[in-house]
């Protein structure tokens, strides 16, 4: 059980996971328990879920998408207790706009992973669908809570800037062989490494440095992007890396994560697993992460994954790459 306390629910909403068996679908499972809720229905084509039954000893489990349809589809037309309220959506990134539609459509609301989809035009469809069905589509931009940015971003916005910030980004989290074999290293799939690893980087720096203005792209390969990116306030110099090879050797995490801003370090390698309670926390309290918060990186990263490379300056570079 995570360190987070158990959150006090007058009337646990229930909820569905589409996606069960994936990589971050235990993060949301233990928000649904920690906010007090329950499961009441589970998706995924691979039956290896026996993770389930440490948060929750009573859920219907499908592992095909028609049958978990149909028995969704039952239970609001039942208007049984155990209608859906939410949808959490865990699947692979292609499949997320296809899987939120669908959730839209049963009259739940939606909690999506990262990247909310993998093509910005998506996105317009979607807030169409909300419109429609009076639900919401809340999005996963964790980074947002997570209190050493928050610090961060408040000390900004403090500062009033006049000059723009020089920043180095190093975002480095490795992954086995498995990666790029699975679905994750299909890029039609995945949107490529800087979508499904990047995206909430991006948000980040959006979020706290303003609108983008220029986009480089100084390396790329299956491992490992870097470049450069201008923002309304921030010169940013950019790596995300899966290579271990790519970790400081005297790193004491698994995961290297730093920003750089005018030569004062923010590492946030730590407390970065613990904050899909607090994401779910805001948003089953009104006020979780919209379309429209998650437009700008979506945008910019599908920007980036279609760059040419480039030969960048060299006071353009990232270190790693001189």
């Amino acid at each position: 059980m995570s360190e987070s306390k158990i959150i006090e629910s007058k009337k646990p909403l229930n909820f569905a996971i589409m996606g069960v068996g994936g990589y971050i679908a235990p993060r949301h499972l233990q928000a649904i328990k920690d906010t007090g809720n329950r499961l009441v229905a589970a998706l995924d084509p691979k039956d290896s879920v026996g993770i389930l039954d440490r948060y929750f000893d009573d859920v219907e489990f499908f592992t095909e998408f028609e049958r978990f349809d149909r028995y969704v589809e039952k239970l609001k037309r039942l208007n049984d207790d155990k209608k859906i309220d939410y949808v959490s959506v865990c699947s692979p990134n292609y499949l997320h706009d296809s899987h939120i539609r669908f959730a839209l459509r049963i009259g739940a609301n939606v909690i999506c992973e990262k990247p909310v989809v993998i093509s910005p035009w998506n996105l317009d469809v979607i807030q169409e669908l909300e419109k429609e069905t009076g639900k919401k589509v809340n999005v996963v931009l964790q980074l947002r809570t997570h209190p050493s940015l928050i610090a961060l971003k408040e000390k900004i916005d403090a500062a009033q800037a006049k000059d723009k910030y020089d920043i180095e980004m190093t975002y480095i989290t490795p992954r086995g062989k498995w990666y790029l074999v699975s679905w994750k290293g299909d890029n039609s799939k995945s949107g490529g490494l800087v979508m499904n690893i990047g995206v909430h980087l991006f948000d980040m720096l959006v979020w706290i440095f303003g609108k983008p203005l220029n986009v480089e792209v100084h390396h790329s390969d299956d491992k490992k992007i870097s470049g450069y990116l201008e923002l309304e306030n921030a010169r940013v110099k950019w790596l995300l890396s899966i290579d271990k090879k790519d970790l400081p050797k005297d790193s004491k995490s698994s995961s290297f994560r730093l920003i750089t801003i005018n030569g004062e370090s923010t590492e946030f390698s730590d407390g970065f697993t613990d904050l899909h309670t607090a994401v779910y926390k805001r948003t089953l309290e009104g006020n979780g992460f919209s379309i429209e918060d998650a437009r700008p990186a979506i945008d910019l990263v599908y920007t980036i994954k279609n760059h040419p490379v480039i030969h960048g300056t060299a006071d353009r570079l990232h270190p790693f790459l001189k």
